[in-house]
């Protein structure tokens, strides 16, 4: 299917769910002025990585569910029917433990800026360990499973537990897709990236993110630090290096997305490749001088992919309409998108 010329709605109803597997987060936006002292108040937004991914896809008409843990009180509830009233199934969030997490990011930074502070420790999501989770319940009525790596670097035990999840969501013939987001920070547990994630990887049918963080979890060739050298062309090359490395050494895996957004002369320039039947992809490039906020933007581009896989789309569509959602999402205040499929079918395809 050409989305170009598709129709104007999705009906992706005769499917099962996504599921989203991950940590539901409230993110803090101080001003680095300190000025939410003075006024007595701070902007407050709902997301986490994967839940960022429901929500785009429950606004374009996909079927998903969020499965996610929360301690027991009016909060967690709150939290869980924004989610609900936004067209996500929270039913199978489990209610535990006496925390959520939470972590603050200064207003127009962005979750690889070294000002993020996380607050996750005992928290509900990051204390679930094997053995507390029927699987057979959680993938009821599920044809696809989302989670990203921000999950294995809460604890050992949840890396354990995503390893769980694959392996019954594998046996079960439901399609797995990851994000290599990296968050130096939260691997503290004294395991290295790439000793969780290239056991998890293997069960992957997508795997998205960028071509450091392939280097660093999947052991892909590293790229080196960004020198003013560098131009598109040598991006694109090392993304077909790092796609194909992935592709030889994680044989479940159907499709590579490598994405690149930089900061360049007052301007953000973002684009993106895809590797899918031996063949790499790349989006045209999208530039703004205006940014409203950059966090949420990647997982837009993984609800593009899923969407797009889930359409039948034609590879060179998947990768432009992924691209498009995650550059109309820099334009958006907050971690969810408020983007319709229409508003991101005519951006990718003026």
């Amino acid at each position: 299917m050409n989305i170009a010329s598709s129709q104007s709605k999705i009906t992706i109803n005769t499917m099962g769910f996504v599921l989203c597997f991950g940590e539901c987060l409230l993110r803090y936006a101080p001003d680095l002025g300190g000025n939410w002292l003075e006024r007595g108040s701070i902007p407050v937004y709902l997301g986490g990585a994967e839940a960022n991914v429901a929500a785009a896809l429950a606004k374009w008409g996909v079927k998903v569910q969020y499965f996610s843990a929360l301690p027991e009180n009016y909060v967690s509830r709150q939290m869980a029917t924004y989610l609900s009233r936004r067209g996500i199934d929270t039913s199978k969030i489990l209610y535990f433990g006496s925390r959520f997490g939470s972590y603050s990011l200064p207003i127009d930074a962005d979750l690889k800026n070294r000002q993020v502070i996380y607050d996750r420790e005992h928290s509900s999501f990051s204390q679930l360990a094997p053995g507390m989770i029927d699987w057979n319940w959680a993938l009821e009525n599920v044809d696809w499973f989302h989670f990203s790596a921000i999950a294995p670097a809460l604890s050992e035990n949840v890396a354990l537990v995503c390893e769980e999840a694959l392996i019954a969501a594998q046996a079960r013939n439901i399609k797995i897709s990851v994000d290599l987001n990296f968050r130096n920070k939260l691997w503290q547990y004294g395991r290295q990236p790439y000793e969780i994630m290239t056991n998890l990887l293997r069960s992957c049918n997508v795997i998205m993110g960028n071509i450091w963080a392939a280097a660093v979890m999947a052991g892909a060739p590293d790229p080196g630090a960004l020198t003013e050298n560098n131009d598109r062309e040598f991006f694109i090359e090392h993304s077909l290096q790092s796609s194909l490395y992935i592709m030889n050494n994680f044989p479940r895996c159907r499709m590579v997305a490598n994405t690149f957004r930089f900061e360049r002369q007052n301007e953000i320039e973002y684009y993106a490749t895809l590797f899918a039947d031996q063949q790499l992809h790349t989006s045209r490039v999208r530039r703004s001088e205006v940014v409203i906020d950059k966090v949420g933007s990647g997982d837009c581009f993984m609800a593009g992919l899923i969407l797009g896989t889930l359409e039948e789309m034609d590879f060179q569509s998947i990768v432009e309409f992924s691209t498009a959602a995650a550059f109309e999402k820099l334009f958006v205040k907050g971690d969810f998108t408020n983007k319709t499929f229409e508003m991101i079918k005519a951006s990718a395809f003026p």
